[in-house]
């Protein structure tokens, strides 16, 4: 049922729905080479769609990245389920991915891995970066009700194209660049990405990139944020950013009232021309947002995935963000 509740650009992600149920019972045995059966790591890198779920409360310190095949399902309710303190989960090429109600925290960068002829895992010359999720080249992918926090590089990032996500409903929280969405400023193929942030809460110690966006079109939708250290939403390379309903609380330091930053190379004014706007955002304690561009509802048409609630309904009602406390047998 989880996966036709999806909304946003993200909406047609499916995970393992047509697949089996797979419990994960092993936290403990990750093996690159010969995954062994039971774990988190042999179950994402079936050919099959699978549903993922767990049969008790784990922390999993995984060896080396995490390569999450197409059609599957990382559900971790009813039990706390994290991963932490090792590198962590990469969406690489793939498509129809949900994951849901995870803590990810501390992922730090490995080797990436390369099996060879031999018994043994050989390592190419390059690093992951220790993001928390790292999406490259795919699509269809939803990230939900997960908490992601202190990771050596991004909470979330998507790049090389990736497009039709959603991430919603997550608890970010001490972190410096929580989410970087697009290559570089080179890579036109972004141009497509279409990404939907909506029901999100941005907490303590979030610095900046909430999201950082390149091309592309963003839907920002009914998040919270508060205190950001630097910036909320920032950009280059003219992305269009469909800011709706969301409340934007600044800290008391008066350098970062302002909730946008732009980055661009030339000292002309073409930012100027970038379609940002703020559609019904609550700003309090002196926030402020600087739109450009034009204010037409069809500058904006690719960059709508959804109808905004009005922000009021943020500010006297909590938001459920982040991995649930779900109990077996009880509506979560």
């Amino acid at each position: 049922m989880l996966a036709d509740c999806a909304v946003g650009f993200g909406r047609n992600a499916i995970g393992g729905r047509d697949g089996k149920l797979y419990v994960v019972k092993d936290s403990e045995n990750d093996d690159l080479l010969n995954p062994v059966p039971g774990t988190l790591r042999y179950a994402v890198t079936q050919d099959e769609p699978l549903w993922i779920i767990f049969d008790h409360d784990m922390v999993i310190h995984l060896e080396e990245e995490l390569l999450v095949k197409s059609y599957k399902t990382i559900d971790g309710r009813g039990f706390n389920v994290q991963i932490s303190n090792g590198p962590c989960i990469t969406l690489e090429n793939v498509s129809n991915i949900i994951i849901h109600n995870i803590y990810i925290h501390d992922c730090i960068p490995a080797w990436k891995a390369m099996v060879g002829e031999t018994e043994s895992p050989q390592h190419s010359e390059e690093k992951s970066d220790g993001d928390g999720i790292s999406i490259f080249g795919s699509r269809d992918v939803w990230i939900d009700h997960c908490t992601l926090a202190n990771c050596h590089d991004g909470l979330i990032d998507a790049v090389y194209g990736s497009t039709a996500i959603t991430i919603s409903n997550n608890f970010m929280f001490h972190h410096n660049e929580a989410m970087l969405m697009g290559h570089n400023d080179d890579f036109l193929a972004d141009k497509n990405m279409q990404v939907t942030i909506a029901f999100n809460f941005f907490g303590e110690g979030l610095v900046q990139r909430m999201p950082r966006c390149r091309h592309g079109y963003f839907h920002i939708v009914n998040n919270v944020y508060t205190e950001w250290e630097m910036y909320a939403i920032g950009g280059s390379a003219n992305p269009t950013i469909n800011s709706q309903g969301n409340v934007f609380i600044a800290s008391d330091n008066n350098s970062t009232k302002e909730v946008t930053k732009r980055e661009y190379v030339s000292e002309n004014d073409d930012w100027k021309n970038w379609n940002w706007r703020s559609d019904g955002d609550v700003m309090l304690n002196g926030a402020f947002f600087t739109p450009s561009g034009r204010e037409t509802p069809a500058s904006y048409m690719r960059a709508t995935s959804m109808v905004a609630r009005p922000a009021s309904h943020l500010t006297t009602t909590a938001l459920s963000a982040g991995a649930l406390h779900c109990m077996i047998g009880k509506q979560c």
